[in-house]
């Protein structure tokens, strides 16, 4: 807002989505802190207030709130978290190719897509839901400790691998929607 007219201004070009959202530059967040940010911001920026504004600060609400809602989706989840502070490195998240060096985990991941791809058994989806938010939570705890040591190369790894769970974690969603 313009200090002067109390006039909407438009959102910084590449924003930090941490200063952004009044949180350290770090993989451990306060998800709390995190949320009543994101709502504390939605309430002064949010289109429905604008609607008698003049046209230009109505679009200026629309871009504002749009990137409050990205930066609010981006540092809730761990992996795009990661993914992002990884970019703000200037470290290029790892290619599909770079995992194959871990046969063992990849044969891993192959396994559950073939128990994903069986005949619809809901104590099967039930065990590999379970199993996918186990590893989920043990590679966030190891993705928060490389970061932690600041060892980014070690954090893209991680995330690789965070990355096809993520992948197997929509696979399992949508073979639970009833068809």
């Amino acid at each position: 807002f313009c200090p002067g007219c109390r006039a909407l201004q438009p959102p910084a070009p590449r924003p930090d989505l941490f200063r952004l959202m009044d949180c350290d530059r770090s993989f451990r967040i306060d998800a709390r802190q995190l949320q009543r940010r994101f709502r504390s911001l939605q309430r002064a920026v949010h289109p429905d207030r604008f609607g008698q504004r003049p046209p230009k600060e109505q679009y200026y609400s629309e871009q504002h709130s749009s990137l409050i809602n990205k930066a609010y989706q981006t540092l809730l989840n761990p992996l795009s978290r990661g993914l992002y502070l990884l970019e703000l490195s200037g470290v290029e998240p790892a290619q599909e190719t770079d995992c194959d060096a871990d046969s063992a985990f990849l044969m891993e991941i192959m396994e559950i897509n073939e128990k994903l791809a069986e005949p619809k058994n809901e104590a099967n989806l039930e065990e590999i839901e379970t199993l996918i938010k186990v590893k989920q939570e043990e590679l966030t705890r190891e993705v928060t400790a490389a970061f932690e040591r600041d060892d980014l190369q070690e954090a893209k790894k991680l995330l690789a691998k965070m990355k096809y769970f993520a992948n197997l974690e929509d696979k399992l969603k949508a073979r639970k929607i009833p068809s």
